[in-house]
């Protein structure tokens, strides 16, 4: 099912007066949505995914645009009539009510024609259990369950009508880390084997990144970039989204392109061809450093963290906009730690220059 977002604004009324009289929680979000795909929305809190989440399935209504699955303009359908299934952060499971009995509540309220018997009910509530591989689980209630089996018991109730549409609302959030990423991978499995279009909120980035084929990252109600995961980390388009994106965090400086040489400091550390003598803010990623004795950029070295896979090299330096500098390298890379400072070379395709008054990108190319 493909979905169609066309100028969805939604703005709630501001508490305090002072600030206006509304609180714009989305603003002109404009999208399609691919038939069969997953998206993320990511961002961080009260950027407003919660809010499109709630517009696309019903429980809120739009100030101002259209919502549309397929050709069918939905604005209008209330929840239950639009085909959706939902799946929420505290999972929302009935304690009473066995795993069974839980996925099979929302066919329990159909009527009319969709109404189901009692044998349809349990034969599709067992197939719903079986894809989120919980079918050994059925007569447990949810205190017998850990998180994980709670959260899979949460998304087969809300495949078990086989909607349309699947919205999750950062549904990993009350797991630790090892579950999460388990949880996740078991939702992109899922997804590709119902084909059922998808829409997943997170303010977690390695998880909206390692399972969407589409991220829309927003801040303050407004979507900044719309792309494919790698291409949207390898291309920001602004400040926010470099910086949003990438663990550890992208590395910022005040800086300046002279002759297209681009100066952090002192030192020109990199060619910057096309882009006029201005000032400007350059992001690098902590993975753009290469180690090099005759390297042109110089950072203080604090300190070297050994993380198994990779070192993070922790540097300082005047220019930088945060007070930690990462860079990572190879483990088997070797680092004076005795010496007070280290020298590199960057890497141009791991280096953004954006305007410092706009924060856009300003792009070049070697």
């Amino acid at each position: 099912m493909k979905i169609r977002l066309e100028n969805l604004t939604k703005k709630f009324p501001n508490r305090d007066k002072k600030q206006g009289d509304f609180v714009i929680a989305v603003n002109n979000f404009d999208f399609e949505i691919p038939d069969g795909k997953l998206v993320g929305l990511l961002g961080p809190s009260g950027c407003g995914k919660s809010t499109t989440l709630n517009l696309i399935s019903g429980l809120e209504e739009p100030t101002e645009g259209k919502i549309f699955f397929g050709e069918d303009d939905v604005t209008q359908i209330p929840p239950e009539s639009r085909g959706v299934g939902l799946v929420f952060q505290n999972y929302a499971l009935y304690p009473h009510l066995t795993v069974q009995q839980n996925i099979m509540f929302p066919l329990q309220n159909l009527r009319g024609a969709e109404k189901l018997s009692k044998d349809e009910m349990k034969r599709r509530a067992l197939e719903a259990a079986k894809l989120v591989q919980i079918d050994t689980l059925m007569e447990r209630k949810p205190a017998e369950l850990s998180g994980g089996q709670q959260q899979r018991v949460a998304i087969a109730r809300a495949l078990v009508k086989m909607p349309k549409v699947l919205l999750l609302d950062e549904p990993l959030s009350n797991l630790d880390a090892r579950l999460r990423l388990q949880t996740r991978e078991e939702i992109r499995r899922i997804q590709k084997a119902t084909k059922i279009t998808t829409i997943f909120v997170t303010h977690d980035q390695d998880e909206a990144m390692s399972i969407s084929d589409l991220i829309v990252v927003m801040k303050d109600g407004v979507v900044h970039q719309i792309g494919k995961p790698q291409e949207v980390y390898d291309h920001p388009t602004n400040l926010f989204v470099a910086t949003f994106l990438g663990t550890p965090s992208i590395n910022v400086f005040n800086a300046r392109v002279q002759e297209e040489q681009l100066y952090i400091g002192k030192e020109a550390v990199l060619k910057t061809p096309g882009i006029a003598d201005s000032n400007v803010i350059a992001a690098i990623r902590p993975e753009g450093f290469l180690l090099d004795r005759e390297g042109p950029f110089t950072l203080q070295l604090d300190r070297v963290e050994v993380m198994g896979r990779d070192t993070s090299v922790v540097c300082g330096h005047e220019a930088s906009m945060s007070d930690v500098i990462r860079a990572i390298v190879r483990t088997d890379s070797v680092v004076d730690e005795d010496k007070d400072t280290v020298r590199f070379t960057l890497i141009p395709s791991k280096v953004h220059l954006f305007d410092p008054a706009t924060e856009e990108d300003l792009p070049f190319t070697l």
